[in-house]
C-alpha cells in the first residue's frame, strides 16, 4: 500500500472506533475515498436486503451518477463479488458480460464482499473512469477499507 492508502486507513480506523452508526462508517469511507482517491469515480456500500437475503440495497455512497439502487445476487459484478464471496475486479467493463451499467463513463470496478460474523453483510463498489485502476496494490486497500467495515458491524 502506498502512504495516501496507509493514511486513509488509520483515518478510518480511528473514525469507526467512536462512530454512532454504522451508516455514519460507509458515509465517512465513500466520501473521503471518493475525494482523496482521484481514480475512484463512484465509492458506495449495497446492503443485504434485511428482508430478503437474495438482494443488494444500495447504501451510502458518493460519485457522479445514481448507482443501481436493487441488485440480485445472481446478476452483475456486485451480484458475483456476493454470490463467490471474492473479491471482484474488472479492468474493462465493457469486456464483461456480467457488468450492470451505472454510468456509460465506467471502465473498471472493483467489489469486495463484506462479511460479518462470518456473513455477507454488504458490499463496497468502486467505479472509475479510467481503465486498469486496481490493481493489486489497490485492491489490496480497497480489501482494507471492507474490512474496516465488517469489523465495525461485528461490533453491533
Amino acid at each position: 500500500m502506498t502512504p495516501v492508502h496507509e493514511e486513509l486507513l488509520r483515518e478510518f480506523q480511528d473514525f469507526a472506533r467512536s462512530a454512532a452508526t454504522d451508516k455514519a462508517v460507509m458515509e465517512f469511507i465513500s466520501e473521503r475515498l471518493h475525494e482523496k482517491m482521484t481514480r475512484y469515480n463512484w465509492v458506495g456500500f449495497y446492503l443485504v436486503d434485511p428482508t430478503d437475503s437474495g438482494v443488494l440495497l444500495v447504501g451510502p455512497f458518493a460519485g457522479s451518477f445514481t448507482p443501481n439502487a436493487r441488485i440480485p445476487l445472481n446478476t452483475g459484478l456486485c451480484g458475483a463479488a456476493a454470490s463467490s464471496g471474492q473479491t471482484v475486479v474488472v479492468h474493462d467493463v465493457t469486456k464483461d458480460s456480467r457488468y450492470l451499467a451505472g454510468s456509460p463513463l465506467v471502465k473498471c470496478e472493483i467489489v469486495v464482499p463484506i462479511f460479518a460474523r462470518n456473513r455477507l453483510a454488504a458490499e463496497l463498489d468502486i467505479e472509475s473512469y479510467f481503465f486498469t485502476t486496481f490493481t493489486d496494490p489497490e485492491k489490496e486497500f480497497v480489501e482494507a477499507c471492507a474490512r474496516v467495515v465488517g469489523k465495525y458491524f461485528e461490533k453491533r
